[in-house]
């Protein structure tokens, strides 16, 4: 048996897990109908078969009607769930892992509007700012009702086979009742913590009745809410200790911090550029205080620092969940020692970014994860080798050699620049955002122990693609900023590429004009901001850099509103002209026709890239398939097939930016659905 303390495994009450790596409960939004069905369960059953010790579904189940799902979560108050949670618990357990549930009511952090329009409850009348609704204030039916709620959901699950499940506390319904911001009910449910904790004891109390006092039961709350008049370290050390002793828990899933905000969402779950494991010594603390089995997850992306966490006793299972939507085979690949071979998690947060905003968790630089059913996590090598040759270097080229590499191709890689990296190497200049650079890094390491062959320095013509005779050609050359979109005084403006590669120095008083709404543009401010200069962001949108997302944004407000920083929205950069030695810019509005005049000594346009598509349409006529993609066969991850040209010499594809400006994502994924069948 390997020494490895993450290795080891781990008893917990009658269930022996396999080691100490679990993924915490979270909601990927893949549920139909609310129910987990075969695209949920092929994402848990992927992890399971590689090697983790326990899955945790859902973030969380819904357990009432009136916790409407906004994130659309599994409806654990439905008989229907059963059924499903039974096939996904079977098959994990076929591959040795445990499975729990998390479950909960949302109180007021959801929306009146959703579902069957009901209204949201809680324990005071006070909003949460990141849901916007105002909720009634819980009458003693109300709480006789959730009760009852927790209580069958919990027998569902237990009926579905589960290991366990565990109750979500932190900004819902629970922990609404043990924080004095939110809770402003008289005795018994208000007033002291003792009394503030009751519902939550009465919850638990009612699950232990229906289900036993065998079935385990967590529960994942914060020990510290880190604000101003809300429940402190202190208390939340006499609340768990109370849940210790209480014997109606057997585990304890610390976090610390708050999530009615995105900037208290961000610090409670950081993102890349902020510290990793950054609550682990206090989760550490928690332990030692009550000697309870204690789990914990917070941006423990590596492991190295899980490592640290399991074998200085400060966990007992240590959760890497968004380092699993990055590589699903992470435990198996520690096991055989290829730690190496490890994807990175690089913290972008688009997994959790999107579900806020309403979509599926999706990973920024593995695009099979969520679409388990179509794509691939392990690439199979191919019947027949063939000569593949790529023509770019960045995100897109590059995950196209290595699966060509990995089906066992002999490919060959052009690429303009000296290294490469793409429009990542631009991004991870921002020393927040440095992790990106794994993201490409990762790759060419991966192809370099394929052979893939690489040529920098090398802006290849059709001629040179012809000199290595393949059998397949992809484009991935990406594309250039695109900045001409004003009726006056193109010539006059800069690009954010311009300000971020460091090719033009920063204005004193800067107007960027930001139609992209992507990273690009804060970062441009970000970086002219901090040389002390004054920026305006103008954008037409009635928000500012909507692509950014929410948790994401919050690194780029705490710098800009630190500084000489103003945001414009709903109105368009529409001219510049000189003004002496400066430069004069005209405002317009999509809204009515109304101007604004400002003065600026710099203006810098975001307005995204124009593909590098010269090599394709000089070689599309020499293809097979004329460059034809068919989307049918692309949407359903099936083989492309087209022959358009039987004379042709070679299948020509295009993927990422040179086909459209996107983003990181969808230039792997086209690499990924178009190169795995060849």
């Amino acid at each position: 048996m390997s020494n490895d303390p993450l290795l080891q495994p781990y008893q917990l009450r009658h269930l022996t897990l396999r080691n100490r790596i679990l993924i915490t409960a979270h909601e990927p939004a893949y549920a139909e109908d609310g129910m987990p069905k075969e695209r949920y369960r092929a994402y848990h059953v992927e992890r399971a078969r590689a090697g983790v010790a326990l899955t945790m579904t859902a973030g969380s189940a819904s357990i009432s009607r009136d916790s409407p799902p906004v994130f659309n979560n599994i409806l654990a108050w439905k008989d229907e769930v059963v059924g499903w949670m039974r096939q996904l618990v079977d098959e994990c357990h076929d591959h040795g892992a445990a499975v729990m549930i998390q479950l909960s009511h949302l109180g007021r952090r959801t929306r009146w509007d959703k579902a069957d329009w009901l209204p949201v409850v809680a324990p005071s009348h006070e909003r949460e700012a990141a849901h916007r609704a105002f909720p009634k204030r819980a009458e003693d039916w109300d709480l006789d009702r959730i009760k009852g709620d927790f209580a069958d959901a919990a027998e569902r699950m237990k009926a579905a086979g589960v290991d366990g499940i565990e109750l979500e506390a932190y900004g819902h319904l629970l922990e609404q009742f043990w924080s004095p911001l939110t809770n402003d009910l008289d005795a018994p449910y208000g007033g002291s913590l003792e009394n503030r904790m009751r519902f939550t004891m009465e919850v638990l109390g009612a699950i232990r009745s229906r289900c036993g006092p065998d079935f385990i039961v967590g529960l994942r709350y914060t020990g510290d809410q880190g604000l101003p008049g809300g429940m402190d370290q202190a208390e939340g050390l006499v609340l768990s200790k109370a849940l210790r002793d209480s014997g109606l828990v057997d585990f304890l899933n610390i976090v610390r911090g708050h999530i009615d905000t995105d900037p208290g969402l961000t610090d409670l779950i950081p993102i890349q550029g902020m510290r990793n494991a950054p609550h682990l010594d206090f989760a550490g603390e928690i332990r030692a205080a009550t000697g309870f089995p204690t789990f914990h997850a917070a941006k423990i992306p590596d492991i190295a620092t899980a490592r640290h966490a399991i074998a200085s006793g400060k966990l007992d299972m240590v959760g890497m969940t968004r380092a699993h939507l990055a590589d699903p085979h992470l435990v198996a690949k520690l096991i055989a020692g290829r730690e190496e071979d490890i994807r990175p998690c690089v913290g972008a947060n688009y997994c959790l970014d999107r579900i806020y905003q309403g979509g599926m968790a999706l990973c920024l630089h593995n695009p099979a994860t969520g679409r388990e059913l179509t794509e691939p996590q392990v690439i199979l090598p191919a019947v027949t080798k063939k000569r593949v040759t790529i023509v770019g270097a960045g995100p897109g080229g590059l995950e196209a050699a290595r699966v060509a590499a990995e089906r066992g191709h002999e490919v060959t890689v052009f690429e303009a620049a000296d290294q490469p990296g793409g429009q990542v190497r631009l991004t991870a200049l921002d020393p927040r955002r440095r992790e990106m650079a794994a993201i490409t890094d990762w790759r060419y390491q991966q192809c370099l122990k394929r052979g893939v062959t690489f040529h920098f320095n090398s802006f290849a013509e059709a001629e040179d693609v012809l000199a290595t005779d393949p059998d397949e050609v992809v484009i991935a050359t990406g594309g250039l900023p695109h900045t001409e979109v004003l009726s006056a005084g193109n010539d006059l403006v800069v690009s954010t590429w311009d300000i971020l590669s460091g090719a033009v120095k920063p204005g004193r008083e800067v107007l960027i004009f930001d139609d992209a709404g992507d990273h690009a543009g804060l970062m441009a401010a970000d970086l002219i901001s901090a040389s002390g200069a004054k920026v305006e962001i103008v954008t037409p949108d009635r928000a500012f850099a909507p692509e950014v997302m929410a948790m994401n944004l919050v690194p780029y407000m705490r710098a800009l509103q630190g500084r000489d920083t103003t945001f414009t929205v709903t109105w368009r950069l529409m001219s510049v002209t000189r003004a002496g030695n400066r430069l004069r810019a005209v405002l317009g509005s999509d809204y009515g026709p109304v101007t604004r005049l400002r003065e600026v000594d710099q203006v810098v346009v975001n307005h995204g890239t124009r593909p590098l598509d010269e090599l394709y349409f000089a070689l599309k006529p020499l293809s097979s398939n004329f460059g034809i993609v068919d989307y049918e066969a692309l949407a359903t991850g099936q083989p492309q097939a087209v022959i358009a040209n039987p004379e042709g010499r070679f299948r020509l594809l295009r993927i990422g930016d040179a086909v459209a400006a996107r983003n990181t994502h969808a230039a792997i994924y086209d690499a990924l659905r178009l190169m795995k069948d060849v």
